[in-house]
């Protein structure tokens, strides 16, 4: 603690802000008022000592309690605040007061990811470089992206943030109060394509038909990719790009692509697990938040 002090003192009368100082000495950003107390103390006082304090000294969130609560937590970050509170036999207040304020710890949420194997970690970052090198020549605004999602008819929630403000939950009509849930609610597979000129019409599949490459010819290329270059791009070439989807890279697919859209993006030139390479895929997270779908009118008129 005293070592970072002299840091940020040392950096401060150098002349650098305290934006700066936190880039520098690569403190987390919940310890920027370490840093302005830091510089205020050192203004007020020109030490970087702690000032005299009054009242009781500190008895439980001592130097040698934050020592055991980092060990525990470098063994295994996972670990709860409360429970550590209840093992060490302190409050839950003191404990958090430790890992936050003493210790500059913050709790984040663990990511779900796609697990990638080391193939195919090479083969993602092969397929991206060659990416960036069509990119780089070709024009993005002429690449139509496309994908498919499956909306169910039926309300969206968050457990954590979906909250509702009472005095009494019993107060609360039922319509806010509950979120329903059936078994098998129905749905429906919509495919899009979007581009910087627009998007295509959506195409919706009927719930119980499976796409596969019969299907997604008849039903989404063949009426709809064929008009696309007049309708969207004015008569001139663009690129199509699709997912690792089955019904995709069939061959059956593949070759119909090959001899009527030449210049599309192959199973071979497609990073696979790449969602953020997709702008559909924004689309579909902010449709997503608008909570409730109930009929295929709601889903066409979005």
């Amino acid at each position: 603690m005293e070592r970072e002090r002299s840091a940020i003192v040392e950096l401060f009368t150098k002349g650098h802000p305290s934006r700066e100082i936190l880039k520098i000495l690569k403190l987390p950003l919940n310890r920027r008022k370490f840093v302005y107390r830091t510089i205020r103390r050192y203004k007020d006082t020109g030490k970087v000592e702690d000032r005299a304090r009054s009242g009781r000294p500190c008895s439980v969130t001592t130097p040698s309690l934050g020592k055991v609560i980092a060990q525990r937590i470098r063994r295994n970050p996972r670990r709860s605040i409360r429970k550590m509170a209840l093992d060490l036999k302190v409050s839950r207040c003191a404990m958090t007061k430790t890992v936050k304020r003493d210790l500059g710890m913050s709790s984040f949420k663990r990511k779900k990811v796609h697990f990638l194997s080391q193939l195919v970690k090479e083969k993602r970052v092969a397929r991206c470089k060659g990416a960036l090198g069509r990119y780089a020549v070709e024009n993005l605004e002429k690449i139509l992206f496309s994908d498919e999602k499956i909306f169910t008819i039926q309300e969206a929630t968050n457990v954590q943030n979906d909250r509702i403000l009472a005095s009494s939950l019993s107060k609360v009509d039922e319509k806010f109060r509950y979120v329903s849930r059936i078994q098998n609610p129905k749905s429906v597979m919509v495919w899009a394509g979007v581009s910087k000129m627009g998007r295509t019409p959506l195409v919706f599949v009927p719930q119980g038909v499976k796409i596969n490459s019969i299907n997604y010819r008849e039903m989404v290329l063949e009426p709809v990719l064929k008009n696309i270059g007049r309708d969207m791009f004015g008569g001139t070439s663009f690129v199509f790009q699709q997912d690792g989807a089955p019904a995709h890279t069939s061959n059956v697919t593949q070759s119909w692509l090959h001899d009527n859209f030449p210049g599309f993006i192959t199973k071979e030139e497609w990073p696979s697990y790449s969602p953020d390479l997709n702008p559909w895929i924004i689309l579909c997270g902010q449709f997503s938040r608008r909570k409730l779908v109930l009929t295929l009118t709601q889903v066409s008129s979005h």
